[in-house]
């Protein structure tokens, strides 16, 4: 009877998944182990695992590009307790070890890994990283909620999406002066689509939250929304710059 063994990630897997999978894969199995480890002995295993493969080669290469992705990302570290080459498992690899989405609250947080919006560094960041994607949300579109109430002027009794179409609204609209951030200069289509870009974002993204318990529960659709305040925080402050001119 011939012994099976077995590869630190499944064969089949290494052929066919894109290095982030494959580096979730180890990370998980790696988990279940030694807390000491060293690329060497996980390469050892792999190569007794298939050494009868045609394309060992290739799987090894694999193997070797899931760890370099979990060591770019400081998901496996240098050891405390070890001298060189022992790695072990940092925090944030023991985490996300156990989450059935690590690999998409990673991407998601890689999203945000850039600078932000000033406005945007404290709890909207903080949230989102705890996973508390409703708050961090809500807290993004109320920045720019306030960030534009602030720079048109606007008294604390326009709120929410009346305070956007107010702040933006096109210039001789209807009789009406122009919102004290609109673009005198832009021609009036644009004008109103600067004006429904604010108003739609904040009828969306913030005020349902505001009236009613809101699921967010895609990490992607967090950062997406915490990006899309971003921008319109940059708008606010170019809007705010043009009109003291």
């Amino acid at each position: 009877m011939k012994m099976t063994i077995s590869g630190p990630i499944p064969t089949e897997a290494l052929r066919d998944l894109p290095t982030p999978e494959l580096g979730i894969l180890l990370l998980e199995s790696l988990a279940a182990g030694n807390p000491d480890i060293q690329f060497q002995s996980i390469l050892a295993s792999g190569k007794m695992a298939w050494k009868d493969e045609p394309d060992a080669t290739r799987l090894l290469e694999r193997l070797a590009d899931a760890w370099s992705w979990l060591e770019s990302r400081a998901l496996i570290g240098v050891s405390s307790s070890q001298r060189e080459p022992f790695r072990r498992i940092t925090s944030e690899g023991r985490r996300l070890a156990a989450d059935p989405n690590a690999l998409q609250k990673l991407e998601a947080a890689e999203r945000l890994a850039g600078p932000l919006h000033p406005a945007l560094q404290g709890s909207v960041r903080t949230n989102f990283h705890l996973g508390e994607y409703e708050l961090a949300c809500f807290a993004a579109m109320k920045a720019v909620e306030v960030a534009v109430r602030d720079a048109s002027g606007l008294d604390n009794s326009t709120i929410g999406v009346n305070l956007m179409r107010a702040a933006f609204r096109a210039h001789a609209q209807n009789g009406k002066a122009g919102g004290p951030l609109a673009d005198h200069e832009a021609e009036g289509g644009e004008q109103d689509a600067m004006a429904n870009l604010f108003a739609g974002a904040i009828g969306a993204f913030k005020n349902p939250p505001s009236h009613r318990t809101v699921h967010f529960d895609s990490p992607t659709e967090a950062a997406s929304i915490i990006q899309l305040a971003d921008l319109l925080l940059r708008l606010v402050e170019r809007a705010q710059k043009r009109a003291s001119l």
